[in-house]
């Protein structure tokens, strides 16, 4: 009788612990990538959207700088990382559809090897230049690049990056050839710019409007229909005479694919909790960053902006005959 009563004390307990229901997510800190170095644009905005969801999911979700090859270094790691919900994704237009036509070896494909949880918003493109560029306006500057070109040269995040792409066809638009001068993220080439380094960048809102407003750099032209709020003395494309310079940015959150719905749909959820938040979007609308409605807040509104930014860039850099290595 000893050794049937312990067997079912045994089985009992085993079946308790069979029954039992998981560990809430999450246990420990989230850890999210950013493929790109610290004080860049996709590094800014992953860092306010982490503080929000921080308190809302009631672990510490970590930013961590994976930087190369056009920020195709971390993306890779994240695509490798286990689905598990603990290894996030703040990835770009150059990390996310870019990278399909700038690299024939890409170890992952944006549109099947994530789970895609939300587009954090549009970013307008802007061109700056060093402050002591001889040129009082875009047209100037235009004219500059038509005449001496070659001796110019623009400063990105790297190749494929937002800023690459947006240089990259300013280029083809006005057939003119500067030199490329790749960092390791957009903050170091705006550093570089600041320091008179380099000549010009394209950057997004968020990264380069202080500067512009403190008068650090030359806000030369925005490449969007509207004038942009916060630098409201930035004229637009159109006004400048090249209405077809049309470029918007935007960052994103994604997961390793494979990670289990229920989570997508909990982180989903606090990311949208954190761009509810006033001062969430106070600090963004600051920093010129177009929030998206309701609707273009879902993961699936997010998967087909990746595949409809992959049809769009593409052929423009197979075109242009630019290739990473």
């Amino acid at each position: 009788m000893s050794f049937l009563r312990s067997l079912v004390v045994t089985m009992t307990l085993l079946c308790a612990l069979g029954t039992a229901a998981p560990a809430a997510y999450p246990e420990r800190p989230v850890t999210m990538i950013v493929p790109f170095a610290a004080g860049g644009t996709t590094d800014i905005v992953a860092r306010i959207m982490a503080e929000h969801m921080t308190r809302t999911l009631g672990q510490q979700i970590v930013v961590e700088n994976v930087v190369g090859a056009g920020g195709t270094v971390g993306v890779t790691r994240a695509a490798r990382s286990a689905p598990d919900g603990y290894v996030l994704l703040m990835g770009n237009l150059g990390t996310q559809a870019a990278s399909v036509g700038l690299y024939p070896s890409l170890a992952y494909d944006p549109r099947r090897d994530f789970e895609h949880i939300l587009n954090t918003g549009g970013t307008p493109m802007l061109v700056a230049a060093r402050k002591d560029l001889p040129v009082k306006d875009f047209r100037e500057f235009v004219a500059l690049l038509k005449r001496d070109g070659a001796k110019l040269n623009y400063g990105t995040g790297g190749v494929g990056a937002t800023s690459h792409l947006t240089c990259l066809f300013l280029s083809a638009l006005l057939d003119v050839n500067p030199q490329h001068v790749p960092f390791r993220g957009s903050g170091p080439a705006l550093q570089a710019l600041m320091g008179s380094q380099i000549d010009y960048v394209c950057d997004q809102t968020v990264g380069i409007v202080p500067q512009i407003q403190s008068g650090d750099v030359k806000g030369l032209v925005a490449a969007v229909p509207k004038r942009i709020p916060v630098v409201p003395d930035v004229p637009t494309s159109a006004e400048q005479g090249l209405p077809a310079f049309q470029v918007t940015g935007w960052n994103a959150m994604f997961a390793p694919r494979g990670t289990p719905k229920d989570l997508v749909e909990q982180i989903n959820g606090a990311a949208r909790a954190a761009l509810r938040d006033e001062g969430v979007r106070k600090r963004f609308l600051e920093l010129g960053l177009e929030l998206p409605d309701e609707a273009g807040q879902t993961p699936a509104a997010l998967g087909e902006l990746v595949r409809s930014e992959i049809d769009r860039w593409v052929p423009i850099i197979k075109k242009a005959g630019v290739v990473a290595q």
